[in-house]
């Protein structure tokens, strides 16, 4: 699979897991999940169809094109009673191409935590070959995302990646828009929010599990996928199949209390460095500056003189609550292409401050549209309300102020940027359900690049402690977020494939090089 630009690029992917140790007895929550008047949901007929809704639908007809069959899951709204409101999930499934060793449904997950990837399924099966093709791999849009019943809270802006900015001014901006935000869900949404979680994703999981008819579901994901993924371990453990989990996040710190996580922002600042090292060396082509300090001191000075006055890009204002995330979305892999793009970002940004206005890239316009426009509403409302579902957040604005103070001491680019405020701080309707702890012996493998600047390396390992029957590749060298089948390492990828392929997990941990 070629590797994408950039993580947030759908490309594919997927993974699933073995039972090769004993699970622990105590797993609280097994049963209530795996039973209790689910019946009706788990003895479904799911009905295969075209995915084309409607003459332009595009994405569905690709999929038609494809030989992918969709279908709608009928899920319980709120699991504690099955028997009120029901929503729909909305699956895609590829068939297993090799059914002399077929090994049942595959799920992956792009992350998000609400990516839509039902679009994606031609490319996952192309790109797992021959380790995919005992697998239905199945796309799923988890509850509220993409094709599965919507949450759309009809934002005209999104708050991630926004930062708390470089002064009081710009924390107040930002305290505005989350409130703001929440509001707006807290007016079309309310009835839906206290049912966005990982928690429910996952029980809708084991739902399509049942109503497939399969004894065991495998499952590949990334980033805030893995989380997911966990969950699913962590109720399902009898369920298991092969899991892959890729780019990890702390299962101790799920929802947006992984943002303010410190290791994040010191790796930020290191890509950052690094990245200015090469721009130093290119000063001939890109004029950022001919050393490492005049490159930074180039970032430096757009943010604060976007502080002053927001700059006009196009048809966009830009300001210090914006370039922090705009610079470490391009950060978020080691790519040529990646850095070639920053460079430009920059040069059109420091335009735009020397002299007033500035038309934008092609790139720069799009991730401005998706922060600064509406356009990705019904995406970022779902994100958020998983987010927020996840796991409860201090309401103390002042609390927020204090935390953004005493990171940008240290980080003034990206330390306010961990430490915004969201609007969680905001959110309408409060955690269902206390975070589950996730511990448990499932066997499952753990793939995370060393230098991951999202998903530190800490945090991949943290699973691994969670995880304790897990292996772990760590890709040394190498920036990435999302390895498996986007890096192009023959290591990782021949790892991974011989797990999906056999269900047997490496013998030990395994390093990679990138």
């Amino acid at each position: 699979m070629k590797r994408p630009r950039r993580y947030a690029v759908l490309a594919a992917v997927l993974t699933a897991t073995a039972g090769l140790t004993v699970v622990p007895a105590a797993m609280a929550g097994t049963t209530q999940d795996t039973e209790g008047g689910l019946a009706q949901f788990h003895h479904q007929r799911v009905d295969w169809k075209s995915c084309q809704r409607g003459a332009d639908d595009t994405e569905g007809r690709a999929l038609d094109d494809a030989g992918v069959r969709c279908a709608d899951v009928r899920v319980p709204l709120d699991y504690g009673r099955p028997n009120g409101r029901t929503i729909t999930v909305a699956i895609a499934r590829s068939g297993a191409t090799d059914p002399a060793h077929y090994a049942g449904p595959l799920i992956f997950n792009l992350g998000g935590p609400a990516n839509p990837v039902l679009s994606t399924v031609p490319q996952a099966r192309e790109a797992m070959g021959a380790a995919g093709a005992g697998f239905d791999i199945i796309g799923m849009d988890i509850r509220f995302s993409g094709r599965s019943t919507p949450i759309d809270c009809g934002w005209p802006a999104s708050w991630l990646p926004r930062s708390a900015g470089a002064d009081r001014e710009s924390f107040d901006r930002m305290v505005r828009l989350s409130k703001d935000l929440a509001r707006r869900c807290g007016r079309t949404g309310a009835d839906l929010l206290a049912y966005a979680s990982a928690a429910d994703a996952a029980r809708d999981m084991d739902v399509i599990r049942a109503a497939l008819g399969a004894p065991k579901l495998s499952f590949l994901g990334y980033s805030q996928g893995s989380y997911l993924g966990a969950q699913y371990l962590q109720r399902f453990p009898e369920r298991a199949g092969r899991f892959v989990l890729d780019s990890v996040v702390d299962p101790d710190r799920p929802g947006v209390t992984v943002l303010s996580d410190r290791t994040v922002t010191a790796r930020r600042q290191a890509a950052l460095r690094e990245w200015a090292a090469q721009a130093a060396a290119r000063d001939d082509e890109w004029h950022l500056g001919s050393t490492t300090e005049q490159v930074l001191g180039t970032v430096d000075r757009v943010y604060l003189a976007a502080a002053r006055r927001p700059l006009r890009v196009g048809r966009y204002s830009v300001d210090d609550t914006v370039i922090p995330g705009v610079i470490a979305n391009l950060l978020v892999d080691d790519s040529a292409e990646s850095g070639g793009e920053l460079a430009a970002t920059l040069r059109v940004l420091v335009r735009a401050a020397d002299t007033g206005r500035a038309e934008p890239t092609p790139a720069l316009a799009t991730t401005l549209a998706g922060q600064l426009t509406g356009r990705d509403s019904a995406l970022r409302s779902a994100s958020t309300a998983v987010q927020c579902g996840d796991a409860p957040v201090s309401r103390d604005v002042e609390a927020y102020w204090r935390g953004a103070e005493a990171a940008r001491a240290g980080a003034s680019l990206f330390g306010p940027l961990g430490a915004t405020i969201t609007p969680c701080a905001f959110w309408p309707r409060p955690p269902r359900e206390r975070p589950i702890r996730i511990r448990n012996g499932v066997p499952a493998l753990i793939v995370q690049a060393a230098g991951d600047v999202n998903s530190v390396l800490e945090m991949g390992q943290a699973m691994h402690r969670a995880l304790g029957g897990s292996r772990m590749i760590t890709l040394e060298g190498a920036r990435d977020h999302g390895v498996y089948l986007f890096r192009g390492s023959a290591c990782v990828d021949a790892a991974v494939n011989g797990y999906l392929t056999s269900g047997d997990l490496p013998a030990a941990d395994l390093t990679c090089s990138g």
